[in-house]
């Protein structure tokens, strides 16, 4: 899904955003393994480009829990069981792709990866106008993201092979119908060719 029509990407202000890729998230995405190896290979591209890398995590504090009120549908489950505790195994990011000096990390209490977060408050520090994401799942982290961004004013690239969903229907749907009115939609193959000459 290569698009040279496209403009080249500017690393200076463009931030490729690795979304939930955790340790007990990933194991719900069709093929783990094949997914994270194409993400570590679009954040190195990106990073040598220059280009900034942001992490983002689900994962929740006592107080954070508590916080949850019953009307939320999907986090009033979590805050009952207590999962997804911010020490536990199961919320750090996967090490394969694990946060290097310079890096924006941030975790979040809610789907989207701004709404509970200053992670646009550091983006804008570093100038950042133009995001790329991936994550798990398409219409849970990606989906809100998106929105969320667009209405932002970001440019924004979605790469399509480096984001999964447990119902691949669903991916494909968002994928294909959903995102092209608010995103680039490309893969990682595709990203290379936006990023300058000498990352490629």
């Amino acid at each position: 899904m290569s698009t040279p029509t496209l403009p080249t990407i500017a690393p200076e202000r463009t931030a490729l955003l690795a979304m939930d890729f955790q340790n007990g998230i990933l194991p719900l995405a069709p093929e783990p393994d094949a997914l994270i190896d194409r993400v570590k290979g679009a954040i190195a591209d990106v990073r040598a480009a220059g280009g900034t890398i942001g992490h983002v995590r689900v994962a929740f504090t006592e107080d954070d829990w508590a916080a949850v009120p019953e009307t939320n549908k999907a986090f009033s489950a979590v805050a009952a069981t207590r999962t997804l505790h911010h020490e536990d195994s199961a919320t750090q990011i996967d090490r394969r792709i694990a946060p290097e000096d310079g890096d924006i990390v941030v975790r979040k209490v809610r789907v989207g990866a701004g709404s509970t977060t200053d992670l646009h408050e550091q983006l804008r520090s570093r100038g950042v106008d133009t995001l790329i994401l991936a994550g798990i799942s398409t219409s849970g982290v990606v989906l809100s993201t998106l929105v969320d961004a667009a209405d932002r004013d970001y440019r924004l690239y979605v790469l399509s092979d480096g984001t999964a969903d447990r119902d691949p229907q669903v991916h494909r749907e968002l994928i294909d119908k959903v995102f092209p009115s608010r995103a680039h939609v490309i893969d990682t193959a595709g990203l290379r060719e936006l990023l300058p000459p000498s990352v490629r």
